[in-house]
């Protein structure tokens, strides 16, 4: 685990609310100068305590109107099978998240799709055809109620 000092969870807070400031707009929201800020921020660049600045796309507003998580069960829990699971996962985009969970279930997938027929389809084709999935159960997103992206790094 990192070792973060009070301006160094001050900076994750204020980034996670809004990167696309300044560097002036950062010092100023974390009581710190702009050249503190910049050395701090590279420095967490450096120990992959952040990456990349990105954009969140809203996915209605481009069309994916459908949130679907699916439960997977694997046929094999040897490490070949997940393996060869996991990247057939990683190279579907309409599969924005998986997870290994435990429980009567191995793994967790969150979708983001256009329609029923995009999310057959996907089904059909990327997840159930996989030689080593068992079984699988949908479950539909009915409304977000909230979605965050922000970690808590409160200090």
């Amino acid at each position: 685990m990192t070792q973060l000092s009070d301006l160094d969870r001050r900076i994750l807070a204020a980034l996670q609310k809004d990167a696309s400031g300044s560097m002036q707009d950062l010092a100023r929201a974390t009581n710190s100068s702009p050249a503190t800020c910049w050395r701090r921020l590279k420095a967490l660049e450096d120990r992959g305590v952040i990456g990349p600045p990105v954009r969140h796309v809203d996915p209605a507003a481009v069309g994916l109107g459908m949130d679907a998580f699916v439960q997977v069960r694997m046929k094999s829990q040897d490490g070949a099978a997940r393996a060869g699971f996991q990247r057939a996962m990683e190279a579907e985009p309409s599969i924005t998240e998986v997870y290994s969970i435990s429980g009567e279930w191995d793994y967790l997938l969150h979708l983001i799709v256009r329609d029923i027929a995009d999310l057959e389809d996907i089904l059909m084709r990327r997840v159930l055809e996989h030689p080593n999935v068992a079984g699988t159960a949908t479950m539909f997103v009915l409304r977000r109620i909230k979605r965050s992206w922000e970690v808590p790094v409160s200090l």
